[in-house]
């Protein structure tokens, strides 16, 4: 059973929210902690010796701060999804940490749940947002407009696109759509391919700016 569950990494360097974060992470089944950072240094050190799925990180941290792990992790462990769990909630931190790989970005006040469901979609290849960095990304702003390629998509693209913003995973899009995840999986990249950006984070914080896709569904 301990085979399935998400093994998450933690780096914080306040014991006690890493504390409370493994409490909340480890009162569910599906979830185990396995292993901790306080500073930056420490936490690229856990990442390259810790098989893991999900990277908590904070933002603010001695040695190395957030965006320098974030971009070191993104070329030493692709695959592993890292939600920011910080303090800030200005919109240059959120696009900094989107624009670093970032499937998820909460605020330290978020509700206890929002953690938990952040790491269950970020795994399943989702992205995941507190409600405040959520409705900052629907306002309107100054970036620059979407890209010809918007023009070039399929409807089955926007469908893909739509789900891919409410935060399902591939599976979860292939059995709404009633297509395989690997086919969901070329869509996105094709997605991706088209409008320019290098991960879900950005492809999902564009699809809201841009008024291609509703996150509320």
């Amino acid at each position: 059973m301990s085979d399935d569950r998400v093994r998450v990494i933690l780096a914080d360097d306040h014991t006690l929210v890493r504390d409370g974060i493994r409490r909340i992470l480890e009162g569910e089944a599906d979830i185990t902690v396995v292993d901790e950072a306080a500073d930056g240094h420490a936490a690229v050190d856990a990442v390259a010796r810790t098989e893991a799925d999900v990277l908590v990180l904070d933002l603010t941290m001695p040695g190395r701060d957030g965006l320098e792990v974030l971009a070191h992790v993104a070329r030493l462990r692709p695959a592993l999804r890292v939600i920011v769990l910080t303090m800030h909630a200005g919109r240059e931190y959120v696009a900094r940490a989107t624009q670093e790989g970032a499937a998820g970005y909460l605020l330290k006040d978020s509700a206890v749940q929002d953690l938990v469901n952040a790491v269950r979609a970020v795994v399943g290849g989702g992205t995941y947002y507190s409600p405040a960095i959520r409705q900052q990304l629907d306002q309107p702003g100054d970036a620059s407009r979407a890209p010809q390629g918007v023009q070039s998509l399929t409807d089955r693209e926007r469908d893909v696109l739509r789900l891919l913003v409410r935060g399902l995973s591939s599976r979860d899009i292939g059995a709404a759509l009633d297509i395989s995840a690997r086919t969901v999986e070329t869509h996105r990249a094709n997605l991706m391919r088209k409008l320019g950006v290098k991960s879900v984070a950005l492809l999902t914080q564009m699809a809201i700016r841009e008024g291609l896709a509703d996150p509320a569904g």
